[in-house]
């Protein structure tokens, strides 16, 4: 099964953000992948939502170590105790990350995935730190931009065919 890193913005979104992390969310659910995330509230509870409601296993690497901030839409929290350290787990646990708003956690786990050389696709439309790295190279390396959930998708499961 291919495992997803879903990051974004934590605390209280837009109601536009929150459907486009529910769509993403309820795609990963419904092509059979796993779908990992900081398992806070915000972008990471939408998408879970979405995933958890349509069948899909949904994976919540939390800040804290009583998971008292799990959203509660998890089919699995592991609880780190190491604050935002874990958004290094978070972004090297997926086969590839996707990237819906976020700021500067969300910076750091696209970062980290790049260094360890996972795709990263950022939903444009979106703000914050996805639409100011779609599209970017860094070096070598790429972060892809994708239109819409259904597109972010694709592009994860077309850039792992021949792993």
């Amino acid at each position: 099964m291919v495992q997803i890193s879903v990051v974004g913005s934590s605390g209280k979104i837009d109601e536009q953000l929150y459907q486009t992390a529910y769509e993403l969310g309820k795609i990963i659910a419904s092509r059979g992948h796993i779908l990992i995330c900081g398992g806070r509230d915000g972008v990471m509870e939408a998408a879970c939502r979405g995933a958890w409601e349509n069948g899909g296993i949904t994976v919540g690497i939390l800040p804290s170590i009583n998971g008292e901030d799990a959203n509660p839409y998890l089919t699995v929290k592991i609880t780190t105790g190491i604050g935002y350290a874990r958004n290094f787990i978070n972004a090297c646990s997926g086969d590839a990350v996707i990237a819906v708003g976020g700021r500067e956690g969300t910076l750091s786990e696209i970062a980290m995935a790049l260094v360890y050389g996972k795709p990263v696709i950022c939903i444009k439309g979106t703000g914050e730190a996805a639409d100011l790295l779609a599209g970017r190279k860094f070096g070598r390396k790429y972060v892809y931009a994708a239109k819409n959930p259904e597109e972010a998708v694709k592009m994860v499961e077309d850039l792992l065919q021949d792993r």
